[in-house]
């Protein structure tokens, strides 16, 4: 549990700094206010995951930093730093999205060895994440609009170009629909791009 727990923490924690760095970069660009209001409220929910599930971590006698933890968000932060439609479409698209489809089991395993307290916790990053891949749908067709680009075709190649393997089933439908990530985004065959595409 407390490597899971630990776990949940180093991606909360990345969560913020992903969001913060992307209002920092992209800051010139010339976006409405909403977008800015809407990406800092993320970023203060990723601080709130990241207080909850580091607290957690120490009532259950241990705490951030006390193990091993990967760079691969991070990665995926440095590979869109240039492209704003990019980070969008990895991180909230991707990396988001698949939080919604391995919470409900996450949720049912750590129920089944009881652990209601962080199952708890669990469930409310779960609800928030699905305001969060609902922000980068949002803002994701908004500047595809206004760049008279297909957002389905832009995604798909910007995941087939930045996104390390495949996306993987099973996919929560219910929790990306109501979020506003139909099935025509994610559901299409994973072959890289090649170079000319974007």
């Amino acid at each position: 549990m407390i490597a899971l727990v630990h776990s949940l923490a180093h991606i909360e924690l990345n969560a913020i700094d992903m969001v913060f760095d992307m209002i920092a970069r992209f800051c010139q660009m010339d976006l409405p206010r909403t977008f800015w209001d809407e990406a800092v409220k993320v970023g203060l929910d990723e601080a709130r995951h990241y207080e909850m599930i580091s607290r957690r971590l120490e009532e259950l006698g241990s705490f951030y930093g006390d193990l091993p933890a990967h760079g691969g968000l991070w990665d995926a932060t440095i590979a869109t730093r240039h492209d704003l439609l990019a980070r969008l479409a990895i991180v909230p698209l991707v990396l988001e999205a698949r939080g919604l489809d391995v919470s409900p089991s996450m949720m049912h395993q750590v129920r089944s060895a009881g652990d209601e307290a962080t199952a708890d916790i669990i469930n409310k990053i779960y609800i928030d994440e699905i305001t969060h891949v609902a922000f980068g749908i949002k803002w994701f067709e908004y500047i595809c609009a206004a760049q008279d680009v297909n957002p389905h075709t832009k995604y798909r190649s910007l995941v087939k170009k930045y996104f390390r393997g495949p996306l993987k089933p099973p996919f929560n439908e219910m929790a990306r629909t109501q979020a506003g990530l139909t099935a025509d985004y994610y559901q299409f065959d994973m072959k890289p791009a090649g170079p000319d595409h974007a």
